[in-house]
């Protein structure tokens, strides 16, 4: 049975919690990242996205480049480990309504990022392998 692991991005966008809100900004420049993922001491601890860059940095006027990650940084609103089978984790992120979640392992350090898109297509990978011979 395939898992997480197998499916998951394992170089996600992720900034220490030190890191400047223009530094994420300029990870943003990039049309494939959707989300910064905050770490400290490589555990997650935090993800920011364009609409908290807004809301947190921009509309309050704040310097972006004095403005450290780990101040608007919102807590993930769940996690999976790499070892969920692929299955139960499509089913979460279905009952989530999730686009993508951040993978963990046992001590919270960030190992990869999950994405519903790439877990669907992996899927139907999956389903269309031929069975293997009868014995």
């Amino acid at each position: 049975m395939s898992t997480v692991r197998e499916a998951m991005v394992t170089n996600p966008g992720q900034l220490p919690a030190t890191a400047s809100a223009q530094a994420a900004g300029e990870l943003f420049q990039r049309p494939e990242v959707r989300a910064v993922y905050v770490t400290e001491n490589q555990r997650l601890v935090g993800v920011v996205t364009r609409k908290t860059l807004v809301r947190e940095v921009i509309a309050p006027g704040l310097d972006p480049t004095a403005t450290e990650l780990r101040f608007i940084a919102e807590a993930p609103h769940f996690t999976i480990g790499p070892d969920v089978p692929l299955e139960e984790a499509f089913r979460f992120l279905e009952a989530e309504d999730a686009e993508r979640v951040p993978v963990v392992d046992d001590h919270h350090r960030l190992v990869g990022v999950l994405s519903r898109s790439v877990l669907q297509r992996r899927l139907a990978e999956d389903e269309d392998e031929p069975l293997p011979p009868a014995a």
